[in-house]
């Protein structure tokens, strides 16, 4: 047994990835948010193999090739054994007995770490407590520190996790998966690392270290007392799975978790601060994924001047912009039924007098409604902002990553396809037959065949599809003088489309008459609500879409 020193810390030469926690935050006292996973045999379930109660042990060489039969590629490598050490970590270069967790990056220390603090097993209670496990399987690897106390042979308080690398057999890259799971977190810190009664002192530390003095990802709070959060907090999208937190390793790297969030650009307007989070250094950044364009009335600030359906032109005729829809003039205060004619002079949906809504919102029968309700993109878009984008034209996806429907997934074969899917040159997997059919623009292939991208799209308003992609349309210009009502005809008398129609009046070919054949704007439609209680300015149309980025450091 090696006795306690403390370790020096070596200085971080350069930034690499770190996590995002996108969980709520409740008390770190709750225990029993993940259960650990077990049936691998032995007396508590988590195997056959187990360290002797000890202080800072570790193993001798383990074979990881029973688990990886081509070894794991971990920043370098591939690795073909490693070590479980005592302490809270795993490491491919040889045994560690550190109890003081070093600040990541480290050198020479290939290192996985759930929880890396002064674990002291000595306080017996085996198999109820105090034991490290690990089991090795084709295809994966468990380690179990069951129940464990702290330095020196303390007992009263306890932590429970697991660790779980999962190698995809389809996949010979040595690509894998990493799981960390928190059963039970009630100290962070060892007496030997100024630590009073498991709490206090230098914490204990999380996440991964290359070994190479430049690499790593840490969990944030590591070396606080926030990393007793881990039992109450997770990386998993949708923040419910407490205490487990998710990492891909591809291409020797690792994934940045917290990812695909949407956010807001720092110093942007409108339509421009709509970002999505991306890792670059240690950082997690907004990146931002709205872009400038003309103009509409749809209730966003598509310019990204600060100011939402401003502007000449936005509709057609004497229709005026009104909350993100084209309304009629009413003049003499008639309106279409189910509309009022409010005090600015203008037609609106009688439910949504007097409402208000945010910005990227509109009222639909008196509800507000997030700015993509209604909306249905065309294949391979997604709606962002209430527009149509196709965000796998926008986004960076990492090495041996594919963007697929927005969000970057690994490549195949080291990600399954689904039945009736193959496995195209480019990584993307593919209905089968369509491997070798080529589309025109604005088709795209399903079971071999060629399909509109338009069919079924429903664009924003004052859009239309054509060529797999909603185009805005253009106002249709005035032949001469706009045609002004007369006292005798009813201003609710327009068409469908917001345009006026010339009654009582034939097209007698005049340069300066409107022809009398209805038209429509465009822009005075009404669309179905999917569901009033979208978030607004998409924001939680990205979220369900579980968009997960991941970078790749570039040397």
């Amino acid at each position: 047994m090696t006795s306690h020193r403390r370790s020096h810390p070596i200085s971080r030469s350069c930034l690499a990835l770190a996590a995002l926690l996108a969980a709520v935050a409740m008390p770190a006292a709750r225990a029993h948010a993940a259960p650990l996973l077990t049936g691998f045999g032995g007396p508590a379930g988590f195997g056959t193999n187990v360290l002797p109660g000890n202080d800072d042990g570790s193993t001798a060489a383990l074979d990881l090739t029973v688990a990886v039969p081509g070894g794991l590629r971990f920043f370098g490598g591939p690795y073909n054994q490693f070590w479980v050490n005592n302490n809270g970590n795993i490491t491919f270069s040889g045994p560690v007995f550190n109890f003081t967790p070093t600040p990541f990056p480290v050198a020479a220390r290939p290192m996985i770490a759930p929880y890396w603090a002064d674990v002291d097993t000595r306080g017996g209670g085996a198999p109820a407590r105090n034991g490290v496990y690990w089991h090795l399987e084709p295809g994966r690897l468990i380690v179990t520190w069951h129940n464990v106390g702290y330095f020196n042979t303390h007992d009263d308080r306890q932590m429970d996790f697991q660790l779980v690398i999962t190698n995809s057999l389809d996949c010979g890259s040595g690509d894998f998966d990493v799981e960390f799971r928190y059963n039970t977190c009630q100290w962070t810190t060892g007496d030997a690392s100024s630590g009073s009664g498991g709490l206090g002192g230098t914490p204990a530390q999380a996440g991964f270290d290359a070994g190479n003095s430049t690499d790593f990802v840490e969990i944030p709070g590591s070396r606080t007392a926030a990393i007793l959060n881990l039992c109450t907090t997770t990386n998993v999208p949708g923040g419910t799975e407490l205490g487990i937190y998710r990492f891909s390793v591809r291409g020797g790297e690792v994934s940045c978790p917290g990812t695909g969030v949407a956010c807001a650009v720092p110093d942007a307007l409108g339509a421009c601060a709509l970002g999505l989070t991306q890792c670059v250094g240690r950082d997690v950044v907004c990146a931002a994924v709205g872009t400038s364009g003309p103009e509409r009335c749809d209730g966003i600030d598509n310019d990204c001047d600060g100011t939402a359906d401003n502007g000449m032109g936005l509709c057609s005729g004497l229709n005026v912009c009104v909350a993100g829809v084209c309304v009629p003039p009413c003049f003499e205060g008639g309106c279409a039924s189910g509309q009022t004619c409010n005090s600015a002079g203008v037609c609106v949906e009688t439910a949504c007098e007097g409402v208000t809504c945010e910005a990227g919102q509109r009222c639909v029968g008196g509800t507000c409604v997030d700015a993509c309700a209604g909306i249905t993109c065309p294949h391979g878009q997604q709606c962002v902002a209430g527009r149509c984008t196709a965000l796998c034209d926008v986004l960076v996806c990492g090495a041996n990553q594919v963007c697929v429907d927005g969000a970057c997934v690994a490549q195949c074969p080291c990600r399954r396809c689904a039945d009736g899917e193959v496995c195209g040159a480019d990584g993307a997997c593919a209905p089968a037959g369509c491997d070798i059919v080529t589309c025109d623009p604005g088709f795209y292939c399903s079971a071999g065949a060629c399909l509109d991208a338009c069919e079924g799209a429903v664009c924003p308003t004052g859009q239309r599809c054509e060529a797999g992609a909603c185009t805005d349309i253009p106002p249709e210009p005035d032949a001469g003088m706009p045609m002004v009502p007369d006292a005798g005809i009813d201003p609710g008398l327009e068409d469908a489309g917001g345009g006026e129609q010339d009654a009582g009046a034939t097209d007698t070919g005049d340069a300066g008459r409107r022809p009398s054949t209805p038209r429509s704007s465009g822009c005075g439609c009404a669309v179905p609500v999917r569901d009033a209680s979208v978030p607004p300015m998409g924001l939680g149309l990205l979220a369900a879409l579980g968009l997960v980025l991941a970078r790749r450091r570039t040397r």
